[in-house]
Order: structure tokens, then C-alpha cells, then sequence
């Protein structure tokens, strides 16, 4: 099995559903027991052999990271600017694929607490094959989320926000994507289009033609993206597996 080396945070969000919290911190940089959410992140991916991350955040929010990179003093990250707003995959598409270059690459939301397996979740993808995995999350209330209809290990669709899901899977926020993946959005890269979500622009063209897999993860993991939500992971998230 194949160690994937880089990884990408996005941590651009406005996170406008805690305001008025997050107009003063990013929400990555909120913090679970004393420690940033994004921190969480960069000690998983450590500890699954990642050794260079790149997180991607707004030029409004350079100063706020950039403290927060001198305070905890982590020589894995680069900070890369996105000067207008591009989604989450336009930066990726139109200028750091150059940077993950011919590799596989994790790639991940910088606002949500997980703790998953990569070194399974890599096996399962080089096993399943594909351009791309999910690593899916079974959660209480599937009904708030998008719903992952499955075909055998594969992807079908997501259903969002169903009265009646099919599973309690979703999304954990966390791919492992392959270089090949520019390919399927080659025209709009070409006509120029720079806002592309990773969500809608990439996954659904993946799973019409069976090439997105998923990873069901027995991992913890937190959606901290309202104030109700995070207190929860404040209580209940716990220590981490070593």
C-alpha cells in the first residue's frame, strides 16, 4: 500500500452559521478542549505518514492563521491565499494541482472533527479502484445531511436532507482524490470557470461512471458547524486514538 504524502485543508468558510462567533475567529481555529478544530486535522494526517498539507484560506483571514501557525509551530503546513472566492475545488483545479502533482492526495473540510483510519481508507481505495473515495461517517441524524445511496462499495448518489434515508451514512468531508480527477473537469477549467464545488461539479460525472468509491469509517467524527453542535463536540468528543 501507497503512503499518500500531501493533503489539503479548506479552512476558507465564512462559517456564517456560528456568527457571530466566526466574525472574529475562522472556524477552524475554534477550538475543542483548548485545541483548534484544524489542529485535530494536521495530528491525523501526521499520523498516517502525510507530510506536507496546504491550507487554503481567505485573505481576510491570512493574519489569523498566520499567528496561528507561529503559536503552534507546524512545519507541515503552507498557507495558501485564495484571493476570491473558488469554491471547494476551484484553487485545487486551476493552481495546486500543480503542487499534488502525479499523486493520489487527501483532500478535506478544515471545520469538522474526524478521526479516521487513513491507512484503511488508502487500502479500500487502491482495492476498489476509482478516481475517487469518500470516507463516509454513519451519524444519528441522516436527515440533516446529504445521504449516501450505495452501490456495493461504490457511490450511486447523494440524497440531501431525505424525510425517509435509505442509510445513515454521509459524507465525513474527507477524499482521496487522483490526479486523473482534472480530467472530468477539464472544459470548465478550460472556459475558465474558477468557483467549482468538489460536491457538485466533480462527484456526481464520478459516480455516473462508477469511479467513486466509498470508505465507511468506524472513526469519531463532529460536525461543529453551529453553536448546538459544537458544545457537543466540546463534551463528548474525548481524546484521540493514538
Amino acid at each position: 500500500m501507497a503512503i499518500v504524502k500531501k493533503a489539503i485543508i479548506l479552512a476558507g468558510g465564512k462559517g456564517t452559521r456560528l456568527y457571530p462567533v466566526t466574525l472574529e475567529t475562522p472556524k477552524p481555529l475554534l477550538t475543542v478542549n483548548k485545541k483548534p478544530i484544524i489542529n485535530y486535522l494536521i495530528d491525523m494526517f501526521r499520523r498516517h505518514g502525510v507530510t506536507e498539507i496546504a491550507v487554503t484560506v481567505r485573505e481576510s483571514d491570512f493574519d489569523d492563521f498566520s499567528w496561528w501557525l507561529r503559536r503552534w509551530q507546524n512545519n507541515l503546513v503552507n498557507l495558501i491565499v485564495e484571493k476570491e472566492p473558488m469554491g471547494t475545488f476551484g484553487l485545487w483545479a486551476h493552481q495546486l494541482h500543480t503542487w499534488t502533482g502525479n499523486e493520489p492526495f487527501f483532500l478535506t473540510n478544515g471545520d469538522e472533527l474526524k478521526d479516521i483510519n487513513l491507512f484503511e481508507m488508502t487500502a479500500h481505495h487502491e482495492k476498489i479502484g476509482g478516481l475517487a473515495t469518500i470516507a463516509a461517517v454513519e451519524v444519528p441524524n441522516p436527515n440533516e445531511y446529504g445521504v449516501i445511496v450505495f452501490d456495493g462499495q461504490r457511490i450511486k448518489e447523494f440524497l440531501e436532507k431525505p424525510e425517509h434515508p435509505p442509510t445513515k451514512f454521509i459524507s465525513s468531508g474527507l477524499y482521496i482524490l487522483e490526479p486523473g480527477i482534472r480530467e472530468m473537469i477539464a472544459d470548465k477549467v478550460k472556459s475558465g470557470e474558477k468557483f467549482l464545488m468538489i460536491e457538485k461539479d466533480l462527484f456526481p460525472k464520478l459516480a455516473a461512471e462508477k469511479k467513486l468509491a466509498a470508505y465507511r469509517s468506524k472513526g469519531k467524527w463532529f460536525d461543529c458547524g453551529n453553536l448546538e453542535r459544537w458544545e457537543k463536540a466540546i463534551k463528548e468528543w474525548g481524546p484521540e486514538t493514538k
